[in-house]
């Protein structure tokens, strides 16, 4: 069919193909666990839509997932393995929850001023390991993880000890005002519709900025010179380096890059879904980027489908665990089959190449071994 031809259609397809196998798969697992294994399963893969607010969580947890995978796909599309999305996030969240708690600016501008300054903390702290990696050839899975914890350290000390009320029982801030708050993404304009939506759901103006960050990210990789030399350095940094393209600015320019997505992610995650500053914001949001990006296969045009249909599986299981036998580590196994069977599918072509590469060796050989003979 001409429309298996498409680059596009063939990569929703791989995506889609990747995620029913794995269902398949935690569906006979599934039947060994439960005792009502049809019904477990009912309400993990109907749970989002049967309910409005269930509907909103859905979206709620996608645009989150639909950052860090931006965060993630833009580092591994150069070939480097930064993991630094979770403590970007924590510092976008730590940064922008204190802006909205503590300046008093109108929401106007409260909001942008708190958005911006997660967005240069997570380019801050991307800057980080990118220059260790670029100037120093530190490892960058050590170097990120290691910020990681720092960056929790810093959002723990800060929470506890200066933005905590005196009188709270527990480690959270107040809740953020009105201004500070991100608003729905329904106009108010439009009445029932809007009063609906923010009573129900937290699904905020994230949702469009969303769309603009993928949008932008897809344009940079696809459309621009930097873009041009961040695919080079990911294709073969060697002759990236003899083509002319400065490989140590843009490794550094890669990590900070990513962290801005980051910083948003925990944006949303204080002033749109928590709307205040809590303990174990993030419980490790940050590293599902990964299954997200490794869906998309690093293309920023494919995570929001990545990202949608991840958060249906951590939404779906969130349900599951409420309504039925099964606790909502199934996903987990999920998540794992769904990693395993997209780095098979990576790892096909490489197989064949050397099987290729064996039999032309093998055929060289044999036809030399024949010419000897014959001389």
């Amino acid at each position: 069919m001409k429309i298996l031809r498409i680059p596009a259609v063939r990569e929703v397809l791989r995506i889609l193909l990747a995620i029913t196998a794995a269902l398949l798969l935690g569906f006979i697992i599934t039947l060994l666990v439960s005792e009502d294994p049809i019904g477990a399963y009912k309400a993990f893969l109907t749970g989002p839509l049967s309910k409005f607010n269930r509907f909103g969580d859905w979206l709620e947890e996608s645009i989150t997932l639909i950052f860090v995978g931006l965060a993630v796909a833009v580092a591994f599309k150069s070939k480097q393995f930064s993991l630094g999305a979770e403590g970007q996030l924590l510092l976008g969240a730590l940064v922008s929850g204190s802006i909205a708690l503590f300046v008093p600016l109108p929401g106007i501008l409260r909001i942008p001023v708190a958005l911006l300054a997660a967005a240069t903390v997570g380019f801050i702290y991307g800057w980080i390991p990118g220059y260790l990696k670029a100037h120093l050839n530190a490892n960058e899975i050590v170097s990120t993880l290691m910020l990681n914890t720092i960056a929790l350290k810093l959002y723990d000390y800060f929470l506890i000890f200066h933005i905590k009320p005196p009188n709270a029982g527990y480690n959270a801030s107040d809740f953020f005002p009105k201004a500070g708050v991100l608003p729905s993404f329904v106009p108010p304009f439009m009445g029932d519709i809007y009063t609906r939506f923010s009573q129900q759901t937290n699904v905020t103006i994230m949702l469009y900025i969303m769309i603009a960050a993928f949008i932008a990210a897809y344009y940079m990789m696809f459309r621009t010179p930097f873009g041009y030399e961040l695919r080079m350095i990911g294709a073969n940094i060697k002759f990236a380096n003899y083509g002319g393209i400065n490989t140590k600015r843009t490794i550094i320019l890669v990590f900070a890059i990513s962290g801005i997505f980051g910083g948003l992610a925990g944006a949303h995650l204080a002033m749109g879904i928590h709307t205040k500053l809590i303990m174990n914001i993030s419980l490790g949001m940050g590293f599902e980027g990964i299954v997200v990006a490794t869906l998309a296969r690093n293309n920023p045009l494919f995570v929001p489908l990545a990202g949608l249909a991840y958060g249906y599986l951590r939404a779906g299981a969130d349900v599951m665990e409420r309504a039925s036998d099964v606790s909502r580590e199934m996903v987990l196994v999920i998540q794992a089959i769904i990693i395993l069977l997209v780095t098979a599918e990576g790892l096909l072509p490489v197989i064949q190449q050397r099987v290729a590469a064996r039999r032309g060796a093998n055929g060289q050989n044999a036809a030399a071994l024949e010419g000897g003979e014959n001389g």
